[in-house]
């Protein structure tokens, strides 16, 4: 086969690049040859099988992604010059293509429909003929995230998404590796079968388009069945499961599924066998009931195995990859055609012959009808056309081995065969085999090529470069051009970061062009890197086809991004391409790529990126990063060190880094000098006078410690001002970081550089560096940072702290720790332990104000500072008032007009003064920057003034230094607050000639807090910190209390505390009197208070009221006994004190009163005094160190108290009790009101909870609230502890009290429950305490007011007779026969009920025992919960069974003996008894009156024969019978019931009215029973089916207990009376069928009713006799009967009525694992079971039925399960459940009749419409034998319960196409003659007896008309019949 043309090539090939797309214009010069290829493109081999330049990107269709890779844009440059020469080629060659028709079009596949002339090519798949639908055969050649990327024949690639690569039914088995999922399940080289989903068909990307496939085998095997598999054959199946013995497999159908056992190769061989993987095995055995097919995965064994013939196998079976045994049929020019399994033909094209290396004479290898094995490569449906493939890889089940690389170089090629005008087959000799390469005539030269076999012999060698590989054929791809050998980039792996090429623009767009290197490969040049500078207009600087130099940046993925900045692609510096060739010193090019404040990140080759810090950048001081450079700039770096491990690398803009002398260096810490250079608006640049630097920095915050004075600084500042003094905070770079804080300045010898130099507890100077939310970083000198958490950096708990500080604030810092290996700082920041000692804080304040103001002046003429001096501070001056306002008086002073005086209203004290008045007012604060003065009109200050200026000059400065003489530092004075200032106070010092003094209001700590307010003239306490001195700005520096109270103050504390210590008797006076203690203060400035247990020390006399005798301001003597530990809100601490008579008596108190010791014992008696109490507990102080608790319920017992408990224990009131439980931890005692008993005995309660011990004793008479109110007669769950809960049975929840207990009790008279509620406070006592076996406590509790202790009311009414009823009963004992007892019923079944006489005596009451008459449902009559009274009749104390009667007939006098005498009952007797049984042989009958049961035999129960007792008769039923014999030997009564004993003697019996009425009813009842037997057949199916399913009979019987719903398990849902009417009837009438199959059919029926009823009488005989009552006896029962469904549901609901639901289900699920397999009905009965049981308990019950549901389709008949769920859903009206389901089901069985009819059924009860539509869907469904009785079903359904209309015309269209079947008459006439239209149904009688039908029908119909006219009594019409019967009868004879 040949090779096609260069456009075909380019469609359908994608595995390599296109070289030089150039070459292909040579070829429009040539005609001929363009023709030749376009003749022959069926011999088209693609040369390009590697991926586009621009994959798509990771497994997602096309996305904007796709479009900014420019895939789509470059491809179209070159489709547009292939579109433009093909189309001219088009136009001149039409004529000629028209005469070549005849060649087959690769664009045409041809089938298995051939006829006439054979096809000269074979069938090849290309992008022209792909379709969706196609089956195609490939190789996985990558595996992707979310997609596949497979390599098709031909040399197509497709795509798989991950959604497609696998069936949907297996999500939830691999859902956990969904993230990475094909990864594990494919890999590349596997051989997998696909089909085609669709085509890209986007216009712009034409030859590019996509080809999406799907791997899933629902598709791949859409047609196969479980019939269609074979033994043999070869399937492919997804792992679904891993199993113990094997895998579960799945073929994508749900109709079978495979298993593949473990011993075989597909684990041996190493395969990682997971949930998804896709294995192929050969087919060993099918279990088709099962519906398993059993397969084995030997490698070599699915290689061999062939696909037999199948007889009508079709297309679409053939799966690609299945091997066939085919035939030469004929020979093709490039290929075979073969044919296959019988009816198909398929062909090999030329590169899949056996040979991989064809010769020019291949076809000499393929004789016609030659047999060879081949494989399907791929199958059309459309078309029917079917490749296949002899490649011997192919055969053996494997993808052809890879032994070449894309661009590989073979010099010695050997050429094998010269395809004429098409192109070259070459043998290279790669190892370790050869591999077949093609090269196609456009790529064998440069120039065009016209004889081809000239120019290359078969046998030489060429050069040959590998351009593809087509996985699939095993075929490479080649080119023989020499431009091919030249280029340095031919793929993507030549292409290195960093290399120089050249590039031809081939698009441009906004993002930067696409460039294309000469070897065809593509790369994208980003925009910015386009230029060296920002290009607006790239289209105008980069042109599209100019050829331009670029540098590659870098290769990721086959994307190739170049740069084409001129200092990059010229740079002749090292390239850096990966981490670990970062070392230090190499000096390289990068480009910036962000900018930080920090610094800047710059990038390199192959996405390699550093970080050069701010000092390596080499700014100037104060300059931005961004300023000096930009994003994308070009920088020369030095790479400073890096860590390849860390990816990272550290860089320096500076190639030569300053090196500074140790000696010229500037040491951390030291002062230095500098003189402003420039300005910045976030920092002032200084010149340092210094050696080694030129400049520093010196940020705006480290201008001053104020920030206000900072910023201030910052704005007067100008260049050239000199700072004396600034301290080096960092010298890492030249750049020096310098600051002008005093705070620093002062203490820079105590800074410290290293952490070494730290020490803890000690405070250090320093600034905040950085806040964030957990606390603030502090600084000193250089990098070294301390920490101080949120917690430690205020006192009080602020929410942020960036409202507290700032960054660049002073601070003082209390060293906390110091950790020695981390080298980690924790400070605290609190003002309490960082308050300032000294005044430098002010200092620096003041000082700073006049440096601002001498800058402010030096901008004029810098003498403006002289007014100065004449405003001294404490001098006066005279002013004239300018103005008075609402805040002062403003003065004004004639020599100096720009300076102004200010006096506030507290400094003009009282003096009124007039606007242009003369003032003479004292100088108290000067402003210099402000030019203000305040001034003082305050005599004080004036007349010290006068005084002092009374002297010479001498005498004042002497008299001055004397005054300022007596000032000390450091001494403590009073002070008063003249001016309130922003920042300070202005002080006066009384006590000193009232000197001015200032004070800072703030600290550095608290420069942002919210200052304490001062007033004028309020009084403080301050410190002398510092005199008036040149350095102190002349001012007299004070520190307030409040500030330097830490420091200062201690001395003086020190004294006061020596003063008063613990033991001290002081006088106090009362401050405040409170509910639980008394406020006093004593002394100077002290507080202290007493406790309420402090005052007196009679315990037993208890006061309610203690501080009722004391009055506010009365003074006391109180003795000092401790100190607390929690100051009082004035944040001083309080003195405890004590005026207990004892404390005040004794000499000496020593030290024990510090602690106080918790000497208390469990039931002593204390007092306390509450003072806290919320709903539960009421808390009290028993002393100042011990509290107590007291429990809501521990104290009272009365519910109208615990109603009151927060009112009567009230605050402040005095609380005596017993101390329950010891918390010595807490100090927390729990005390009870009531006294303990004397002794603990066995039955005390000890519960531990928290310490706590509780004691609770039987007879207790406790305090209670309802905790739960329990279902049924659980009683209640009531709370008597905080922790301690007990149990009130049923019985004793009140007392019964009924005279006559007998005569019945009013419906709701007597409930238990009632006046109860939740939450209810009530009155218990403890009956009895056990321990369980999990060690809690049950405790039992009654509420019964009868009980001792329990009502004050007089109980000697209540009888105590043994037989009174209202004796509560406790032990078995206390019973005896006879005796009259009371109780409440507990749970009720068929058989009777059981009754609650008390919590520990239950009964059991004989259904026959409920009543002396008829009890028709039991469950109604006597509902759980109902009060009864009945008669003891039996007690056994051995097994504790007690037997009671609730019948109140006079019987009860009557003896025992005369009960059961036989010698009162005579032969021949007419007697009156209650059928306790129905047996198969018969009815046993309790003769009334007494305990003597008779057999009647069913022989004599009547005249005719009885089929089935069970339908006529049911136990309970009153009946009149004969005694027919008594044999007293054996004690047997035999009874008779014929009609013909009862005629002589109808009047014998002598019976109340009451029961003659009754027994009339029931004669009437049992006769119409038998008339039904004879006349209605379908009655009798009815019943018949009835009893014939257990379900009915069985599971009704189970009812609630406990409260506990039923199961309500029905098992007759499918409506019997429809199913069988018509098959009755037709027996009637059907003389088809002979007697003796009739009775032999009769008589296996009644063998299989009569085995049932004796199994059911059986099982029923045995709970009757002896019915369980525990969990054993139920045991022994379930493994004596342990197939028997009944028993196991008595049991389910046992343990229902004992509320354990669990217990229930476990029963169920032994149940069902025990019942034997075959026993479908019985395992069917317990599903129902639990079905009901889920639907009532399951959490929630829709999802837990749904779970029982689908474990029941596993075991049971799926149909009956789901008409049983139907069957509950329609119970319990769950109707959109119902619906929902019976959807389903006419789905899943839509060829059962029964489930159609359910459907109508339903819609007819619900009035629904759509039931045609519903008619109609079946009838389409159905089989056609099934028609009749369905429609005839659904009639009767439309007569019931819907439009009789339509019935009617369901009826009529039947038996218009079936007119003689009588049992369609038969029905149609019962339902008209049901709703009685007289008219009608003569006229219906009157067609069907004109019918021609046989004799015997005939007679059926006359019969039926006759019974019908008699019914109605009209003997006119009786007659008309008997004459129409005469008239058929003669015409029939003649």
């Amino acid at each position: 086969m040949a090779a096609s043309s260069r456009k075909s090539q380019k469609k359908s090939s994608k595995d390599g690049p296109k070289f030089n797309k150039a070459s292909k214009n040579q070829f429009k010069n040539s005609k001929k040859q363009i023709n030749d290829a376009v003749e022959a493109q069926d011999l088209a081999l693609p040369p390009d099988d590697d991926v586009p330049v621009f994959p798509r990107g990771g497994g997602h269709s096309l996305t904007q992604r796709e479009r900014d890779e420019i895939h789509a844009e470059v491809d179209a440059e070159f489709e547009a010059a292939e579109r433009g020469l093909h189309k001219k080629n088009k136009k001149k060659k039409k004529t000629e293509r028209k005469a070549n028709e005849t060649v087959d079009d690769l664009g045409s596949l041809f089938g298995d429909g051939i006829s006439g002339k054979l096809p000269r090519y074979a069938n090849k798949i290309t992008l022209k003929n792909i379709s969706a639908g196609m089956k195609l055969w490939g190789v996985v050649a990558e595996v992707n995230e979310k997609d596949l990327v497979i390599c098709l024949p031909g040399g197509l690639r497709g795509l798989a998404r991950a959604a497609d690569a696998l069936d949907p039914i297996l999500d939830n088995e691999i859902e956990a590796n969904e993230d990475n999922l094909l990864p594990t399940i494919f890999h590349v080289g596997q051989l997998v079968s696909c089909i085609v989903l669709q085509l890209d068909d986007d216009k712009k990307e034409i030859g590019k388009r996509k080809i999406w496939l799907s791997l899933r085998l629902s598709l791949l095997y859409k047609g196969l069945s479980l019939e269609t598999v074979q033994e043999g054959m070869v399937l492919t199946a997804y792992v679904k499961s891993i199993e113990d013995h094997g895998y579960i497999l799945h073929f994508g159908l749900p109709s079978f599924t495979g298993f593949l056992p473990r011993n075989n190769l597909a684990e041996n061989s190493g395969i990682d066998v997971k949930p998804g993987l896709l294995l192929q095995g050969v087919v060993r055995s099918i279990d088709r009931t099962r519906k398993v097919v059993y397969l084995s995965s030997d490698p070599d064994t699915v290689s061999k195995c062939v696909t037999k013939d199948l007889k009508g196998i079709s297309i679409d079976l053939l799966v690609p990859g299945m091997m066939v045994t085919a035939r030469v049929q004929s020979i093709l020019e490039n290929g075979v055609m073969l044919s296959f399994l019988t009816y198909f033909t398929g062909t090999v094209d030329i590169f899949h012959l056996q040979n991989t290396f064809p010769t020019t004479n291949w076809k000499n290898d393929y004789n016609q009808h030659k047999k060879v094995n081949a494989r399907i490569l791929f199958v059309d449906p459309t078309s029917r056309a079917v490749g296949l493939t002899l490649n011997p890889y192919l055969l053996h089940n494997r993808a052809p081995p890879s032994h070449v690389k894309v661009g590989d170089i073979y010099d010695q090629s050997k050429v094998v065969r010269v395809d004429r005008g098409l192109g070259l087959l070459l043998d290279i000799p790669s190892t370790p085999v050869s591999t077949p390469a093609y090269v196609t005539i456009s790529d064998v030269a440069e120039e065009e090529v016209r004889k081809l076999e000239k120019k290359y012999k078969e046998g030489s060698y060429v050069r040959v470069r590998i351009l593809g590989f087509r996985h699939l054929e095993g075929l490479a791809t080649g080119i023989l051009k020499a431009s091919a050998f030249e280029g340095l980039v031919f793929t993507h792996s030549d292409v290195k970061p960093g290399m120089v090429v050249k590039g031809k623009v081939i698009a441009v767009d906004s993002f930067g062009a696409i460039v294309q290197f000469p070897g065809g490969v593509k790369a994208l040049c980003p925009l910015p890197h386009m230029s060296e500078f920002e290009i607006v207009k790239p289209g105008k600087k980069f042109k599209v086809g100019a050829e331009l130099v670029f540098r590659v940046l870098g290769v990721k993925s086959k994307r190739i991004t170049v740069t084409h900045k001129k200092t990059l692609v010229k740079s002749k510096l090292a390239i850096l391409s990966s981490y670990a060739e970062a070392t230090d010193g190499l000096i390289t090019h990068g480009w910036i790529t962000k900018i930080e404040k920090h610094g800047c990140f710059v990038r390199f080759y192959n996405g390699v990126q550093g970080f050069a810090p701010r000092s390596e950048l080499g700014l100037d001081p104060g300059c931005e990063p961004s300023s000096m450079y930009h994003v994308g700039q070009v920088v020369k770096c030095r790479i400073m060190s890096s860590i390849p491990a860390s990816r990272r690398i550290n860089l320096s803009f500076m190639m030569k880094p300053t090196r500074v002398s140790e000696d010229d260096l500037v040491k951390l810490g030291s002062l230095v000098s500098g003189v402003v250079d420039v300005v910045t608006p976030n920092a002032v640049v200084v010149y340092v006078i210094a050696k080694g630097y030129s400049k520093g920095t010196i940020p705006t915050e480290h201008l001053a410690d104020h920030l206000e004075h900072a910023t201030v600084m910052k704005s007067v500042i100008k260049p050239g001002y000199e700072f004396d003094q600034l301290l080096v905070l960092d010298n890492e770079s030249s750049n020096l970081l310098l600051s002008a804080k005093y705070s620093l300045i002062n203490s820079a010898q105590q800074l410290p550089s290293d952490a070494s130099h730290i020490h803890p507890n000690s405070v250090v100077h320093g600034y905040v560096c950085n806040i964030i939310e957990t606390g603030c970083f502090v600084r000193f000198l250089g990098r070294l940072t301390g920490f101080a958490p949120r917690s430690k950096a205020v006192d009080g708990q602020r929410a942020d702290l960036s409202k507290t500080y700032y960054v660049g604030q002073s601070v003082r810092s209390n060293i906390l720790d110091v950790n020695s290996e981390t080298g980690r700082i924790t400070l605290s920041l609190k003002q309490s332990c960082c308050s300032s000692t000294d005044a430098s804080f002010m200092q620096e304040y003041f000082l700073l104000e006049e440096k601002i103001a001498m800058l402010q002046s030096s901008k004029h003429n810098g003498s403006e500072l002289k007014w100065v001096e004449g405003f001294i501070i404490g001098s006066v001056i005279e002013g004239k008032v300018h103005e008075s306002n609402d805040f002062g008086v403003v003065v004004s002073f004639e020599e100096h007009s720009d300076v102004y005086g200010f006096i506030t209203h507290h400094q003009l004290a009282g003096a009124t003064v007039e606007s242009g008045s003369v003032i003479q007012a004292a100088i108290l604060d000067v402003a210099k920057a402000e030019r203000l003065v305040d001034l003082s009109l305050k005599t004080v200050f004036i007349d010290r003034f006068r005084e002092a200026n009374s002297n010479r000059q001498a005498q004042k400065k002497k008299r001055k230094r004397e005054a300022s003489k007596d000032l000390e530092v450091h001494q403590t004075v009073n002070a008063i607050v003249e001016i309130v200032k922003e920042n300070y106070l202005v002080l006066s010092l009384p006590e000193y000639n009232y000197s001015i003094g200032y004070a800072s209001v703030s600290d550095y700590n608290t420069q942002k807090f919210p200052q304490k307010q001062f007033l004028n003239g309020q009084s403080v306490i301050a410190t002398v910190m510092a005199l008036p001195s040149s350095s102190t700005a002349g001012r007299l520096l004070l520190l307030l209390k409040a500030i330097s109270e830490t420091e200062t103050s201690s001395s003086k504390r020190a004294k006061k505390k020596s003063s008063y210590d613990v033991g001290s008797l002081v006088q106090a006076e009362i401050t405040e009197i409170k509910p639980l203690e008394l406020r006093l203060k004593f002394g100077i400035g002290f507080h202290g208070r007493i406790h309420i247990t402090e005052v007196n020390d009679d315990k037993s006399n208890v006061v309610e009221n203690l501080f009722s005798n004391f009055k506010i301001g009365q003074t006391v003597t109180a003795r000092i006994i401790a100190k607390s530990n929690k100051p009082d809100m004035k944040k001083s601490f309080l003195w405890e004190l004590s005026i207990k008579p004892s404390m005040l008596t004794v000499s000496e108190i020593g030290s024990k009163l510090l602690f106080e010791e918790c000497d208390v014992s469990i039931g002593q008696r204390v007092t306390g005094y509450v003072y806290k109490v919320d709903n539960e507990w009421a808390l009290l102080t028993i002393s100042r160190h011990l509290k107590a608790q007291l429990f809501i319920l521990d104290s009272a017992y009365e519910p109208s108290e615990l109603q009151e408990f927060q009112r009567r224990f009230h605050i402040g009131k005095a609380v005596t009790g017993h101390v329950l439980s010891i918390n010595k931890e807490k100090k927390l005692l729990r005390l009870v009101l009531r006294p303990f008993q004397d002794g603990i005995s066995d039955k005390t309660v000890d519960i531990s909870n928290d310490n706590m011990q509780t004691f609770i004793h039987e007879g207790d008479i406790v305090g209670g609230r309802i905790s739960k109110i329990l279902s049924g007669v659980g009683g209640l769950v009531v709370q008597i502890g905080p922790h301690l809960y007990g149990r009130v049975h049923f019985t004793e929840l009140k007392n019964i009290c009924v005279s006559d207990p007998l005569s019945g009790y009013d419906e709701g008279q007597f409930d238990p429950l009632s006046g109860y509620d939740e939450g209810q406070f009530v009155k218990c006592k403890v009956l009895e305490i056990s321990r369980t076996v999990r060690g809690t406590f049950h405790v039992e509790l009654s509420l019964r007011s009868s009980l001792d202790g329990m009502s004050s009311t007089n109980s000697s009414d209540l009888s105590t007779d043994v037989d009174t009823p209202g004796k509560h009963l406790e032990k078995i004992e206390d019973l005896s026969p006879n005796m009259i007892v009371q109780g409440y019923v507990k749970n009720v079944t068929s058989k009777g009920c059981f009754i609650m006489l008390s919590r520990k005596l239950d009964a059991k009451v004989l259904l026959s025992n409920l009543s002396d008459g008829y009890v028709e449902s039991p469950e109604k009559e006597f509902p759980i919960g109902k009060l009864v009274a009945g008669r003891v009749l039996s007690v056994e104390p051995l097994s504790k069974r007690v037997e009671v009667t609730l019948k109140t007939s006079d019987s009860r006098t009557a003896s025992q003996s005369e009960i059961n005498n036989l010698s009162n009952l005579h032969v021949g007797d007419i007697v009156i008894g209650q059928i306790k049984r129905v047996e198969s042989y018969g009815l046993f009958i309790t003769i009334e009156n007494t305990n003597l049961v008779g057999l009647c035999h069913v022989s004599e129960l009547s005249e005719d024969h009885v089929d089935n007792i069970g339908t006529i008769y049911r136990a309970g039923e009153k009946v009149k019978v004969k005694i027919l014999k008594v044999d007293k030997e054996k004690r047997r009564i035999s009874l008779g019931m014929k009609s013909s004993y009862f005629k002589n003697d109808a009047d014998n019996l002598q019976m109340s009215s009451e029961e003659e009425s009754d027994e009339a009813i029931e004669e009437v009842g049992s006769y119409n029973r038998s008339s039904l037997l004879e006349n209605s057949s379908v009655a009798v199916q009815d019943m018949d089916t009835e009893s014939e399913d257990g379900g009915s009979l069985v599971l009704a019987q189970i009812e609630s207990r406990a409260s506990v719903p039923p199961l309500e398990v029905n098992l007759d849902d499918e409506q019997p009376d429809m199913d069988n009417g018509i098959s009755q009837n037709q027996g009637h009438t059907d003389e088809a069928k002979t007697i003796d199959e009739k009775n032999n059919r009769h008589a296996k029926k009644k063998e299989k009713e009569e085995r049932e009823q004796e199994i059911r009488a059986a099982e029923e005989r045995l709970l009757e006799k002896d019915a369980p009552r525990t969990p054993d006896e139920f045991e022994r029962l379930v493994r004596s009967s342990p197939n028997s469904s009944f028993v196991w549901i008595k049991y389910m609901a046992f343990m229902l009525s004992m509320a354990d639901v669990e217990k229930a289900r476990s029963i169920a699920e032994r149940a069902l694992q025990t019942i034997n397999i075959r026993e479908e009905n019985e395992k069917l009965n317990i599903w129902v079971a639990y079905f009901n049981l889920e639907n009532e308990y399951g959490n929630p019950p829709e999802e837990a039925v749904v779970k029982v549901f689908q474990r029941a389709l596993q075991y049971c008949d799926p149909k009956k399960v789901h008409l049983a769920l139907l069957g509950l859903y329609e119970r319990t009206e769950q109707n959109k459940l119902a619906d929902e389901l019976l959807y389903k089901m006419i789905k899943k069985f839509k060829h059962s009749c029964k489930v159609w009819l359910r459907r109508v059924q339903r819609l007819l009860k619900q009035q629904q419409e759509g039931v045609q539509a519903v008619v109609q869907r079946a009838l389409l469904s159905l089989p056609r034998h099934k028609h009749i009785k369905f429609i005839s079903q659904t009639a009767i359904l439309e007569f019931k319960n819907g439009v009789a209309d339509r019935g009617r015309s369901m009826f009529e269209g039947i038996l218009s196409e079936y007119p003689k079947r009588t049992d369609l008459w038969s029905i149609y006439l019962d339902q008209e003659i049901r709703l009685g239209d007289v008219d009608l149904i003569r006229g219906l009688f009157e067609r069907a007896i004109s019918l021609s039908l046989p004799p015997k029908k005939m007679k059926f119909l006359f019969k039926k008309y006759l019974e019908y006219e008699k019914s109605l009594g009209e003997e006119e019409r009786i007659e008309y019949v008997k004459q129409k019967a005469m008239e058929y009868v003669e015409s029939t004879l003649a």
